[in-house]
């Protein structure tokens, strides 16, 4: 079993920057990518950005320039840099760990989520 938890939510004012982290623990072997989504009420989950094993690095064309994607690979720990926030942005936000079991089987797990508001 493997828990991801969210953390760094919150409300800001437009134009201001906010420091999403999530944590996966847990019978974890091995993590290939750490991704961050979100979803707006009404709407599909979109994929915000993306980091890999390799420190690979995928961003959607909304966020470039002003999101930054890093990982901890030592604390299984991702984290997602929001500067320049835009009302927009308000929604929730999710973390996605995909790897490996202990047990070799597939890993594909998601957070609760963490709540984004812009607002002033």
């Amino acid at each position: 079993q493997v828990q991801v938890v969210e953390s760094g939510g919150g409300l800001v004012q437009p134009g201001g920057s906010l420091r999403l982290s999530c944590a996966a623990s847990g019978s974890i072997f091995r993590i290939y990518a750490m991704n961050w989504y979100r979803q707006a009420p009404g709407k599909q989950r979109e994929l915000v950005a993306a980091v890999t094993s390799g420190d690979s690095t995928n961003y959607a064309d909304s966020v470039k320039g002003r999101v930054t994607i890093s990982r901890d690979d030592a604390k299984d720990t991702v984290y997602l840099q929001m500067n320049s926030l835009k009302p927009e942005s308000t929604t929730v936000y999710y973390c996605n760990t995909r790897g490996m079991f202990q047990n070799r089987r597939n890993l594909d797990s998601w957070g609760q989520g963490a709540q984004v508001t812009v607002s002033s």
